[in-house]
C-alpha cells in the first residue's frame, strides 16, 4: 500500500481548531497517565557559517497511533522570507508498521500548539478573562489568538513585539492595540509569550495576582523569556522530564515544577486556577501524532 501524500494546503483542508482542543486535552491526559511511549526528542544543531539551527526527532506511539516528526528551526529565515520551524510527520500502522501517510507537519506545529495553550487557558485562566497580551508577531502569535478565542470572550488584545513595525502590522490584523512590553503585561488576565528571545522579555513583578501566562518560546536550556520573580509561581509543563532537559526557563531559575498539565486535566492534582499560574509549552510527539491521526482519518472517510 502506497502512503498518502499530504501537502500543507491538503492539512490546512482538514484540521479544525475547535476539533483540536479536545484531542490535544486528550493527548495531554493519556502522556501523563503512562498511555505513550515518547522518549524526549533528539535534537541535533547545526552551527554553519550560513545559517545557525537544529533538527529535531520526536517519535511517539500513543493509543491512537505510531510515528514520528522531524522539525527544523532556524531563526534566521525570518529573514528569508521564509518560516523559522519547518516539519514533516510520519505515521504507520501500529499493528503492522506499515506507512501510512508523509503529510506536512509545519501547520500542524503551529495549531497543536496554540491548541495545547488553549486547553491550559480553559482549565488555568480567569473564567472572565478580558484582557489578552501577545509578546510576539510571528505565526504563533497569529495562531494563538485564533485558539484562545475559543475558550475566552476577550474584550481587549494587547500586542507586543521587539519590532516595533511588526507589532503595529499584528495589531492592525486582529483588531488589537501594539504598546510597550510592561504596558501590555500589566493588568493582563492571560499572557503569551512567543518571541524568539534567548534572554528574559518579561518581568514577574509586571504579572497581575490571578493571571495566566502560557509561556512557548524559549525551547534550548540556555534560551529564557521569563524572569525568575514569574518562574516563581505555580509552575505546569507538558513534561517534566521534557522540561528538565530543554526549558532554560526552567532549568536556570530552578523553577519548582508543580505539575503536568496533562495530571490536573485529569483531575489528579489541584489546577490551583485562582493563583498565578505559567503555563511552560515546549512541544511533544503525541500532540503531532494525535493532529495528524485527526487529518488522516478525515482523508481515510473519504
Amino acid at each position: 500500500m502506497k502512503p498518502v501524500f499530504l501537502d500543507e494546503e491538503q492539512v490546512r483542508k482538514r484540521l479544525r481548531m475547535a476539533d483540536l482542543i479536545p484531542a490535544m486535552e486528550k493527548a495531554l491526559t493519556d502522556f501523563s497517565a503512562g498511555k505513550v511511549t515518547q522518549p524526549v526528542r533528539s535534537v541535533i544543531s547545526v552551527d554553519g557559517a550560513a545559517a545557525t539551527g537544529f533538527l529535531g526527532l520526536m517519535p511517539a506511539l500513543t493509543p491512537d497511533g505510531l510515528g514520528l516528526k522531524a522539525v527544523t528551526f532556524y531563526p534566521s529565515n525570518a529573514e528569508r522570507g521564509i518560516p523559522t520551524h519547518m516539519a514533516t510527520i510520519f505515521l504507520v500502522d501500529p499493528e503492522t508498521g506499515t506507512p501510512l501517510t508523509i503529510m506536512d507537519g509545519r501547520l500542524i506545529t503551529e495549531m497543536r500548539t496554540a491548541a495545547i495553550s488553549a486547553a491550559a487557558t480553559k482549565l488555568l485562566a480567569p473564567p472572565d478573562a478580558k484582557v489578552l497580551a501577545i509578546l510576539g508577531s510571528g505565526v504563533q502569535a497569529h495562531s494563538h489568538v485564533e485558539a484562545l478565542r475559543l475558550v475566552r470572550r476577550f474584550e481587549e488584545i494587547r500586542v507586543w513585539s521587539p519590532t516595533e513595525e511588526h507589532a503595529q502590522r499584528f495589531a492592525k490584523e486582529i483588531g488589537a492595540t501594539a504598546m510597550s512590553v510592561e504596558q501590555a503585561v500589566r493588568d493582563a488576565d492571560v499572557i503569551v509569550t512567543v518571541t524568539n528571545s534567548k534572554t528574559p522579555v518579561l518581568k514577574g513583578a509586571w504579572l497581575r495576582p490571578g493571571c495566566h501566562l502560557n509561556a512557548i518560546g524559549a525551547c534550548r536550556p540556555d534560551w529564557r523569556e521569563l524572569d525568575d520573580e514569574a518562574m516563581s509561581n505555580v509552575v505546569f509543563v507538558d513534561s517534566r522530564e521534557g522540561a528538565l532537559k530543554e526549558s532554560g526557563d526552567v532549568i536556570l531559575s530552578g523553577a519548582k515544577i508543580y505539575a503536568e498539565l496533562g495530571e490536573a486535566l485529569a483531575g489528579k492534582v489541584p489546577s490551583r486556577a485562582n493563583e498565578t499560574t505559567i503555563f511552560k509549552s515546549l512541544g511533544m510527539a503525541v500532540e503531532d501524532i494525535a493532529a495528524a491521526v485527526l487529518v488522516y482519518r478525515a482523508v481515510a472517510k473519504l
